[in-house]
């Protein structure tokens, strides 16, 4: 295993230990909010603190870039942070959150942990060398069409401004396909994708701290990650679309094939 994917393992074992211990005082942990339903707990706070000292203790010139301290340091190694992705449902007791620990140098992805502490699930990968679940390889799934494909995909629940785009994809994928999820922590869903477990993704202004782990997960699996549009900047723009290879270009079609009212957004 690679030394850096080591201890990425390692501190994102002990952040979910932290995250779980706090679950029965729920009620009890202090909340802010950050804008439109998008909250931040001491509880994420804590875990990125865990992160961030459990790395910097092994690699004291890297960069951090945590969704909740933003970007430290300056080096070519950086490491993208999310400790709690799902952190509302995790404030109601909802079982879908996990831990999102990716690094990148020089600007490429080379290093993915997303950590499910309550399933004990480790979706690993490091570039080139293929992605795991618990220590055993995981792919994409081989479907073909989107009928009889699972998507995953996330409601705009902070922007409403792009609510209606958002209805055109939706209403593009939905009658074709067998159906569609949406759980509420993007880490999961696309480490659920690297694995099989859904076939297809797509989402409109990720953070790119929910996208770093689960899009080398992706690639390492098998599959392709782009922009809706199929761009190569997901990073940047936070608009997203995952597949296999064969699948990826049936869903760039039928998003282009939607009405022209959305293709400004996409």
């Amino acid at each position: 295993m690679h030394p850096m994917l080591n201890i990425a393992i390692r501190a994102a074992r002990a952040a979910g230990d932290a995250i779980v211990r706090q679950m029965d005082r729920v009620q009890d942990i202090s909340v802010q909010v950050k804008s439109r339903n998008d909250f931040v707990t001491d509880v994420d706070k804590a875990a990125e603190a865990i992160i961030i000292n459990t790395i910097h203790t092994s690699f004291p010139q890297h960069a951090f870039l945590g969704e909740e301290t933003g970007v430290t340091g300056n080096s070519d190694y950086q490491w993208i942070i999310d400790p709690l992705d799902g952190t509302t449902n995790f404030l109601h007791g909802y079982p879908q959150f996990a831990v999102s620990i990716a690094l990148r140098h020089k600007g490429i992805l080379d290093q993915a942990v997303v950590y499910d502490p309550l399933r004990q699930e480790l979706f690993t990968a490091s570039r080139g060398q293929g992605a795991q679940l618990n220590n055993r390889r995981i792919r994409v799934s081989n479907q073909l069409t989107l009928e009889g494909a699972l998507l995953g995909t996330g409601f705009p629940f902070r922007d409403n401004d792009i609510l209606e785009d958002y209805l055109n994809t939706f209403r593009a994928f939905f009658p074709m396909s067998s159906g569609i999820r949406r759980a509420g922590a993007a880490a999961l869903d696309l480490a659920y994708l690297a694995c099989g477990r859904l076939d297809g993704f797509w989402e409109f202004r990720l953070n790119i701290w929910d996208i770093a782990a689960g899009a080398l997960l992706i690639q390492e699996a098998g599959g392709l990650v782009g922009e809706l549009s199929g761009g190569v900047n997901y990073m940047d723009s936070g608009n997203i679309v995952a597949a296999n290879p064969k699948l990826f270009k049936v869903m760039l079609k039928a998003l282009r094939d939607m009405p022209a009212t959305c293709q400004e957004q996409v």
